[in-house]
């Protein structure tokens, strides 16, 4: 029963000694200042995309054929930001197919894209034969990579000075 109570008072002593000097430490740190220089990550090329849109205008709701033709053009271009962002952010698939015997009962594919596109440019918009209008779109990674430096500064540490 001593050997306990001695051990216990032993405890508590060296625990209570590593909780000083931790608290002293963690005290100290405090002590030592340091400046941070900063400089900002540029790529060395960037890469420019291009996509496509299509639409055709007979299907288009409107009471003219320019209107047709106007929805077309809006169509078009919408299709190409699609397409572009397909290809900047990728493209979200599910897919569901049942069996039964052996035998496929039904199969459900499902795609769908979502994201933000800024900076693309119109490059054209031109009608394809007599029914189809077409758009091409272009985004250039500079501008990207610019819009994206005015709204969020990526940094790395440059140089840590202590005193």
């Amino acid at each position: 029963m001593m050997n306990i109570l001695r051990f216990n008072k032993e405890s508590n002593r060296h625990l209570s000694f590593i909780l000083m000097l931790s608290v002293c430490l963690v005290g100290c740190s405090g002590l030592i200042n340091k400046h941070v220089e900063w400089e900002t990550l540029a790529p060395k090329s960037y890469p420019v995309i291009t996509a496509v849109g299509y639409a055709p205008i007979s299907v288009q709701k409107g009471s003219s054929e320019s209107s047709k033709m106007l929805m077309a053009i809006k169509a078009s271009k919408l299709d190409a930001y699609r397409e572009l962002t397909e290809q900047v952010y990728g493209q979200k698939v599910e897919s569901n197919q049942s069996l039964e015997s052996l035998v496929i009962q039904n199969t459900r594919l499902e795609s769908s894209v979502q994201g933000v596109i800024r900076g693309a440019k119109v490059i054209k918009s031109y009608p394809v034969g007599n029914d189809t209008y077409a758009t091409e779109l272009e985004l250039d990674f500079r501008l990207v990579n610019e819009l994206y430096l005015s709204t969020a500064r990526p940094k790395r540490v440059k140089k840590v000075h202590y005193f």
